[in-house]
């Protein structure tokens, strides 16, 4: 079984594995067929040789001189060994091999004889008795190790170009493996490259045709996603838009109201109602950013160099009115100039929804500080409060829209790191949040480059 957390084994490593396993296959059958095929044609071979031998001694009338035969001859070149016996097979009359001691075999023909010499055992013939009593009997021997050699050496050499040709054909799988492997790494290059707000299908012009069919429903996928997302990010682009009329003309008749609220209860419910109308008018233009956020790139939102210091005051001087409501005191401190290439828009969103969530979370009559300083000779924005600061384990989930930290003050939204968060991480900035040391509080720190 396999277990959740492996992973399969690479196409390139289970194809090497399977070639070279098939062609060891391969070579070891090769050459138990070629090992059987030659044993009987060798086999066959050489007893035709000893059946003519035989009978060309048995055919002399009278015991002529045999040629002495060597060891090496014997045993390493298979030379036949010819024995001459009495009629009854009593005395070895002469011998072309003395090392050969084997008593004439019975019945006449081909015989397998054990030998505890060297040579491995015999194969013999034993020619059949001569009508006449005083002819010799003649036996033919021969090394069966010699043969089973010979035997096994063109098996072997049979498995052999296969063994040869097993490095060349590793090549060339690994060749073509790495191709389709290049072709896999730039579809997912193309993956990779994708706008998340605006996903679009891969071509499948240069996919192999194995994984054509992956890519194509894939690119079904990213259809059906970019569908959903455009309905998504219709319904909250027309909800915002449609919600933000209303919201502003019942903002304007309080407005006109308040006036005419007298004091007591009536100015206290009063006061809940206003409250209760900012919070919406304050989510209805989180939803207006997130929608536009969403939306496909702008062609138009050309991207420059900004100067972040002067960024960051303007973005402090539209929420003066805010913090002046609450008693903040908001200061900002830059002891290095630094830039940014983005859209002006897009990171100016990020520092006014991380200044307007400390300013919200500060208590009132606190202090919200921006400070732009280096952190390991690297810039960093860090947007400073004295709020009651984030538990370790919500730090990322304050990231997930409409997450709000249990207690939290009224009049948030739930999206203001969320947006700020998306909108850093597309101009390849870095967000994180950390505490305050020796103090509570949070540090909401914008990384501006590597």
């Amino acid at each position: 079984m396999r277990r959740p957390w492996s992973r399969p084994a690479s196409l390139r490593g289970r194809l090497l594995r399977w070639l070279v396993a098939v062609n060891l296959l391969a070579m070891v059958v090769t050459a138990w067929l070629s090992y059987l095929a030659f044993d009987r044609s060798i086999q066959q071979f050489m007893d035709d040789q000893m059946l003519l031998v035989a009978r060309s001694h048995a055919a002399q009338q009278a015991v002529s001189p045999l040629v002495q035969l060597t060891d090496e001859e014997v045993v390493h070149r298979g030379a036949m060994v010819v024995q001459l016996w009495t009629h009854d097979g009593s005395e070895l009359l002469a011998s072309s091999w003395p090392g050969a001691v084997l008593p004439l075999q019975t019945p006449p023909g081909f015989h397998q004889a054990a030998d505890a010499d060297k040579v491995g055992g015999w194969r013999v013939y034993t020619a059949p008795p001569a009508n006449a009593t005083g002819m010799p009997r003649v036996q033919v021997l021969q090394s069966h190790g010699y043969r089973l050699g010979r035997v096994v050496r063109r098996a072997l050499w049979e498995g052999l170009p296969i063994l040869l040709w097993l490095p060349v054909a590793l090549c060339m799988l690994w060749v073509v493996v790495a191709t389709v492997s290049r072709a896999l790494r730039e579809v997912a290059s193309e993956v990779a490259t994708q706008d998340e707000r605006s996903p679009s299908g891969l071509p499948l012009a240069r996919v192999p045709e194995e994984i054509a069919p992956l890519v194509a429903a894939f690119n079904g996928l990213l259809a059906r996603m970019r569908a959903s997302m455009e309905v998504q990010q219709r319904f909250v682009a027309d909800a915002a838009h449609e919600l933000r009329t209303p919201v502003a003309a019942v903002r304007l008749q309080i407005d006109n109201l308040r006036a005419h609220v007298p004091a007591g209860e009536a100015a206290s419910r009063f006061a809940q109602l206003e409250a209760g109308v900012l919070r919406t008018q304050h989510l209805v233009a989180q939803l207006l950013a997130l929608s536009r956020q969403e939306a496909p790139p702008d062609a138009t939102a050309t991207s420059v160099e900004v100067d972040v210091a002067s960024l960051l005051r303007e973005a402090l001087a539209s929420l003066l009115p805010l913090a002046d409501r609450r008693g903040i005191d908001v200061g900002f401190e830059g002891t290095l100039t630094a830039t940014v290439r983005a859209p002006r828009a897009e990171l100016r969103s990020v520092f006014d929804n991380l200044v307007d969530n400390a300013i919200r979370y500060a208590p009132e009559g606190g202090t919200v500080d921006v400070v732009l300083h280096a952190v390991d000779g690297h810039p960093v924005v860090d947007v400073v409060d004295d709020g009651p600061g984030i538990a370790p384990a919500l730090r990322e989930r304050v990231f997930d829209r409409f997450f709000r930290v249990a207690g939290a003050p009224s009049g948030g939204s739930g999206l203001g790191l969320a947006i700020a968060r998306a909108a850093a991480q597309r101009h390849g900035l870095w967000i994180e949040l950390l505490p305050r040391e020796g103090r509570t509080g949070l540090v909401a720190r914008v990384h501006l480059g590597a």
